[in-house]
């Protein structure tokens, strides 16, 4: 009886040569295995291909709840953002995507992994460091990193050598990653950095030219940092991020275009999606303006930096993750209220932020004097801060004195 092999299977051009080359080479049974995570594609179609193209066997697994809140939800507390920019839409699907691909291996048998990612990509990181962490005594197969195949055009090639049918063509060489929170754009025009992006790329969004003239406002409520409602409607997470997609890609929100510093160490460039998930950030930020005390709040974060550089490099099964998630649920229990926010052609405003746990207090903070604060304690606090700065000036004039 052959050996079996769990193949990460998305069905683009990638993973549907793997599965006959894996037949070919290593003599494996595949099973090809189909995370769903909102990527939006005809999943009994993807089905059918990898049937078509030798897999021996395929599961799916719908997994779009879970992805946003044991993986994305997380991420938003925490306020992870790589570089400034990126809301790692496709860096936090990967453990997720890892983590049940070793669950049905196990299930079935299997003595071995496979997945599509190259080996200058972050991604064979955020795969292989998953599956060390939940089973080690796996085999991991890594194509690109095997195989003669050196670019996408070889890859074309290989595909049509074998039957295989796929949507990239020549001229339609971007390389894609879409889920619930984001699409992802590499390849093509981006491969240089003094060319714009194609305006055909895009593909969740409108540009801020084909935007409505008109301002479009959204309320979104949060419980303990976690996105609950839209404009005043519960709603559960897959259908709360689907709608915030469509409100924020309609109105031009959620394009970056960043060159980024790989994992590997060197620099790409892609473009990226993600106009809902904006949406949630800015508006939890505006929140925890009300809620978090300000040490709280700075300390919060230079931890988000750590945080998003560990999803980033693909660290997700981690003790520090796991103690990090604790803080930044700590830091959440009171971040709860909603904010409504005006959308205009890219734009985000805030136009009001509420919440009953506010540390707000327009006593304190209005310019007219009133009795909560007394403006001669600020005197002595002063006078206490400068106290090093005052013995340090006082030491360096006489030794200046003396030097004279």
């Amino acid at each position: 009886m052959a050996q079996k092999v769990v193949l990460a299977y998305s069905g683009g051009l990638d993973t549907s040569i793997i599965i006959p080359w894996l037949n070919e080479n290593y003599g494996y049974d595949v099973i090809a295995f189909v995370a769903d995570v909102g990527q939006g594609e005809d999943i009994d179609a993807v089905v059918a291909k990898a049937y078509a193209t030798g897999a021996k066997k395929v599961v799916v697994k719908d997994l779009r709840e879970e992805f946003l809140k044991e993986y994305v939800f997380p991420t938003v507390r925490a306020g992870a953002v790589y570089e400034h920019k990126y809301l790692l839409g496709t860096s936090i699907a990967r453990p997720i995507i890892a983590k049940h691909q070793v669950e049905v291996a196990l299930a079935e048998g299997a003595t071995a992994l496979a997945h599509g990612c190259t080996g200058k990509g972050n991604d064979q990181v955020r795969f292989e460091h998953a599956f060390q962490a939940l089973a080690p005594e796996l085999k991991v197969i890594a194509p690109w990193r095997e195989w003669n195949l050196v670019s996408r055009e070889d890859c074309l090639d290989y595909a049509e050598a074998h039957g295989v049918q796929v949507e990239a063509s020549r001229t339609k060489i971007h390389s894609r990653d879409r889920n619930l929170w984001h699409v992802s754009h590499e390849g093509g025009e981006l491969e240089s950095t003094d060319k714009p992006v194609d305006p055909t790329t895009w593909r969740m969004s409108k540009s801020p030219q084909e935007a409505p003239d008109r301002e479009e406002l959204v309320e979104i409520g949060f419980e303990h940092g976690t996105p609950i409602s839209v404009d005043g409607q519960t709603l559960p997470p897959v259908q709360l991020v689907e709608l915030l997609n469509e409100i924020g890609g309609r109105n031009a929100i959620g394009r970056i275009d960043i060159v980024e510093n790989r994992f590997v160490g060197m620099k790409s460039r892609g473009a990226y999606e993600t106009p809902g998930g904006t949406l949630i950030l800015e508006a939890l930020r505006q929140l925890e303006a009300l809620t978090l005390d300000r040490e709280t709040a700075h300390f919060k974060e230079s931890l988000a930096l750590k945080y998003a550089e560990l999803v980033y490099f693909g660290l997700w099964f981690t003790p520090l993750r796991d103690s990090l998630d604790a803080f930044f649920s700590k830091t959440e229990e009171n971040v709860t209220g909603s904010v409504k926010l005006a959308l205009y052609k890219g734009n985000i405003s805030v136009v009001s932020r509420s919440s009953d746990l506010s540390l707000y207090s327009a006593d304190l903070s209005s310019f007219t004097m009133g009795e909560s604060y007394d403006q001669k304690d600020a005197a002595g606090f002063i006078k206490i801060l400068g106290l090093p700065a005052r013995v340090r000036a006082q030491v360096l004039g006489r030794q200046k004195a003396v030097v004279k």
